[in-house]
């Protein structure tokens, strides 16, 4: 093999001289020649003997790297299997630990369920309790237990019992312990709170109420009565003292922040509602004008019987009495009686004047509660047909308007009805009495005898 590599080495250093032979300037003798080959084949001889050396020896260098791999492998083989054997003993062992381990519960795992269930129960009922915002821990402390899924410690056990021992304590005093509270406004500040058991809490000037939601105590906008009482309290020196508190633990007094002003419902009527609102007015006015008109009318009335004999101008009788002159014509009594008429007739429009339009009023009024009573339940049907009738909240508009213009109307039409009855009875009175003023005045001139009062 080594010859053939010579040979071919010679034959590439021969290709490689011919250019610089043929580049060369100087002309070289057979003899120079054959000497400057031997001499580059010497030269390439020996390092490609130094090159194959070198090849040699990295080749014993790879192989002995070869073997160790390979003794490096078989060791980690080695280790891979006994590792193997060991996780199977240990897995074997560990299923064999949890077998026992489940055997040694027993009743122990029974129990720690009826303590989840339990604490979470607690959790829930303690959820709306006014005591949060004074410990607002114990709820994380109760679900944290609710939801564990290991065997609780004795510690946790102790601290459930003394969960439910502090709950019992405090529903049973009545403390003021500094708490922050969110005011009507928005704004929050630590303000000190008198708490009564879990049942109501109050500031300085205010009932609180505890939103289960934020976590928060609230101020109402609407407050109750009964903050004297608190403030007696507060300055009270006495070991009892009376204190209003709320047995349904704040659901009155959040009933009460829902319940509509009157100026709510009045918007709730819409359209129909204040017109309604604004013939009522209208009425009212007029009523109120008409009665004193005739109040005036009957007391300038009164005044002129006590002087029958000098009529004035001020009054219906006075004007009536006026029509006969001072000295009347008795032989003419039917043109004196047509007279006395038609001064009553006169006198007459202006003391029934405005009653036929409070009596409008008050039979209008009913029938207009009576349109908004039909749209509002028009409305109402609306919302059934689009939103569908499992939301009672849909409906609420309509029917809302539907009952507040019935009411509205009915408000406005029993008090119109009965001041047009009033005054419809005092022009009456009114007119009587002019009456009968102008026939005893009649029979007075025709007896010549002096009139009694």
């Amino acid at each position: 093999m080594r010859p053939v590599i010579q040979r071919n080495l010679l034959g590439a250093l021969l290709l490689s001289l011919l250019p610089i032979m043929a580049s060369a300037n100087e002309v070289l003798s057979p003899e120079q020649l054959l000497q400057r080959i031997r001499s580059d084949r010497a030269s390439e001889v020996t390092a490609m003997q130094a090159r194959e050396k070198a090849f040699i020896s990295e080749s014993a260098e790879r192989a002995q790297m070869l073997s160790k791999a390979k003794a490096a492998l078989s060791q980690q083989q080695a280790e891979a299997a006994r590792l193997k054997a060991e996780f199977d003993l240990q897995e074997t062992q560990l299923a064999e630990q949890e077998k026992l381990l489940n055997q040694r519960v027993g009743h122990l795992g029974e129990l720690f369920g009826v303590v989840r269930q339990s604490a979470g129960d607690v959790a829930g009922q303690w959820q709306d309790s006014l005591l949060n915002a004074q410990f607002p821990e114990r709820l994380e402390r109760l679900n944290n237990l609710a939801k564990s899924r290991t065997l609780p410690a004795a510690q946790d056990l102790e601290a459930y019992w003394m969960l439910l021992l502090e709950d019992l304590t405090a529903s049973g005093q009545v403390a003021r312990v500094k708490l922050p509270v969110v005011a009507a406004d928005g704004t929050r500040s630590e303000k000190q709170v008198l708490r009564v058991g879990a049942f109501s809490a109050f500031d300085d000037d205010a009932f609180l109420r505890f939103d289960a939601d934020t976590q928060n105590l609230l101020t109402p906008a609407r407050q109750p009565s009964g903050q004297a009482l608190v403030s007696d309290y507060l300055q009270s020196k006495e070991a009892l003292g009376v204190l209003p508190i709320d047995p349904t633990r704040g659901t009155l007094l959040a009933q009460l922040q829902r319940q509509p002003t009157p100026w709510d419902r009045l918007q709730q009527g819409g359209l129909v509602g204040w017109v309604i609102v604004a013939l009522g007015v209208v009425g009212l006015l007029l009523a109120l004008w008409r009665m004193a008109v005739l109040g005036r009318a009957g007391r300038g009335v009164s005044a002129q019987m006590r002087d029958l004999s000098a009529p004035r101008d001020d009054n219906p009788l006075g004007r009536v009495i006026g029509v006969l002159g001072a000295k009347p014509q008795l032989s003419d009594l039917e043109t004196l009686e047509l007279k006395l008429d038609e001064a009553i007739m006169l006198e007459t429009p202006p003391l029934e004047k405005g009653q036929g339009l409070l009596k409008l009023l008050s039979a209008v009024a009913p029938l207009l509660g009576l349109l908004g009573t039909v749209t509002g339940m028009i409305v109402t049907f609306q919302a059934i047909t689009q939103g569908g009738g499992g939301d009672s909240r849909l409906m609420a508009d309509g029917i809302s308007q539907a009952l507040v213009t019935t009411v509205l109307g009915l408000l406005v039409a029993i008090p119109l009805l009965f001041l047009h009855t009033l005054l419809a009875s005092r022009s009456k009175n009114l007119i009587q009495l002019l009456e009968q003023q102008s026939a005893g005045l009649i029979a007075l001139h025709l007896s010549g005898a002096p009139r009694r009062e």
